[in-house]
């Protein structure tokens, strides 16, 4: 899945994660879908093993985990690869269309999005997969898709999310004062940093400073973080409200 146990788009079971251009508190950004390219593609046969050991081939698959189709997206990197063009969600689109949109998300994040990459052996090898996406909207794939799901508990998902580059880090202008000279409320300025699409997240004054390539996994697993993944989310949930989306230059605390 996009985020797996195994690896990078991420979470601690068998699911991949990410999407670098998703925003903070549901911003997305829909990127266009361009076609494979020799930079970044991969073969259907690869994308078929990579599937095979995300959801055991099932591209319909909807187990209620909050991923996916056959290459697991979750619903942030499903749309910041362009995959709502074709379906609002992964599962819903077809296997041509899923592996379209994955050709993007490789581009954009490389082979460690997928936790079973070494397993279906994905690489950017230049191979274009020639797939037919067909229409933009997937009625029939929507329907069977629904009918098949099952519910299933599961654990909770990791985030999927690498630390988007560092942008500049404005400050809130302090509060105006009132034209008959009382001296106006201070209104607490909080330093942010700056997304990728141009939105503002708060800085935090945290012990550790986010890196370009990090995500809540790596550092948790690198800081030796008790509680893992989860823990650092619940301690940097004022600057952090999703967890697969932190960026470089935010301060995160790594205990209470």
């Amino acid at each position: 899945m996009l985020f797996s146990s195994k690896g990078r788009h991420r979470r601690p079971s068998k699911a991949v994660r990410a999407a670098t251009l998703a925003g903070v508190a549901g911003t997305a950004v829909a990127v266009p879908l361009m076609g494979a390219t020799s930079a970044s593609a991969a073969s259907v046969a690869t994308w078929d093993a990579v599937a095979q050991c995300e959801s055991g081939g099932n591209w319909s698959i909807n187990t209620g985990n909050g991923y996916y189709g056959g290459l697991q997206f979750s619903q942030s990197s499903w749309a910041a690869a362009g995959g709502t063009q074709y379906a609002p969600r992964a599962d819903l689109a077809t296997k041509a269309q899923q592996i379209a949109t994955a050709e993007k998300l490789l581009d954009m994040q490389g082979p460690g999005a997928w936790g079973c990459a070494s397993a279906g052996g994905l690489t950017n090898d230049g191979v274009d997969p020639g797939v037919d996406t067909g229409s933009s909207s997937n009625s029939t794939s929507t329907s069977s898709s629904s009918s098949n799901a099952t519910e299933q508990e599961s654990t909770p998902a990791a985030p999927e999310q690498q630390a988007q580059p560092e942008q500049t880090e404005p400050t809130e202008p302090p509060a105006a004062s009132p034209s008959d000279g009382s001296a106006a409320p201070q209104a607490e300025s909080k330093e942010t940093v700056t997304t990728p699409t141009g939105g503002k997240v708060e800085k935090g004054d945290g012990e550790y400073k986010v890196a370009p390539g990090d995500s809540l996994s790596e550092i948790a697993a690198d800081q030796k973080v008790e509680g893992g993944w989860q823990q650092l989310f619940e301690l940097n949930k004022d600057i952090v409200t999703d967890a697969d989306l932190i960026y470089p230059g935010q301060q995160l605390h790594l205990t209470k």
